[in-house]
């Protein structure tokens, strides 16, 4: 659901230029935002109100993606426009990708229902590292967080209503029991190594007062 500093893009598709023209601007236009050829750009404010030409103030928060649309289309329909056919994207919702995957960051949430296969396929699939079957994903106040594990291994786990990702959340993708114990022989293989040349010296050295 939209909420307060999120950012909307907004676009009247009845419009004709959008049939005719390369690169279209918007019919919502000189409004408190920036244009673009996919239509303008606004902030929603903190009072959770969006302004927008002609109409101003018009309350979103709280409201789905689907309904801050119809609410507009109805708005500017009784104001301004004939037959409005207003689309609405919400332009800043992301979520962080981190752990065993081939590109680690953030990936935008480019459409409605974005699925955890689809976002780890953007990112370019897991690494020979990974554990598939403990996949985590973080979500919520960070100083009590909801955590939801994953298991892909199960053709199941597709279905499952969890794999829906949301705003914010962070998915952690977790090493495999191999690459763990790969990494704790080299960590022992390292802090015994200049022990090793130490003790090596000290019996050359040694050999060589004795002979």
């Amino acid at each position: 659901r939209i909420k307060s500093q999120d950012i909307l893009q907004i676009r009247n598709l009845q419009s004709t230029k959008y049939i005719v023209d390369e690169g279209p601007s918007s019919t919502l236009s000189n409004g408190r935002g920036s244009g673009s050829g996919q239509g303008q750009t606004y902030q929603v404010e903190d009072d959770g109100t969006v302004v927008l030409p002609v109409i101003g103030h018009v309350p979103v928060a709280g409201l789905t993606r689907a309904e801050a649309a119809k609410q507009i289309e109805d708005l500017y329909r009784k104001n301004l426009l004939k037959d409005p056919i207003i689309e609405l994207k919400i332009t800043n919702l992301k979520v962080t990708l981190l752990g065993e995957v081939r590109t680690q960051g953030n990936f935008p949430l480019t459409k409605d229902k974005t699925s955890l296969i689809e976002i780890i396929g953007d990112a370019g699939g897991l690494t020979e590292r990974s554990n598939e079957k403990n996949i985590k994903i973080i979500r919520g106040d960070p100083k009590n967080p909801q955590i939801t594990e994953l298991d892909l291994s199960k053709i199941e786990t597709l279905a499952d209503p969890r794999m829906i990702l949301q705003n914010n959340d962070i998915i952690y993708i977790a090493q495999n029991k191999r690459a763990v114990k790969n990494d704790q022989l080299q960590n022992v293989t390292t802090t015994l190594s200049p022990a090793l040349l130490i003790l090596n010296t000290a019996l050359l050295i040694y050999t060589f007062i004795h002979r």
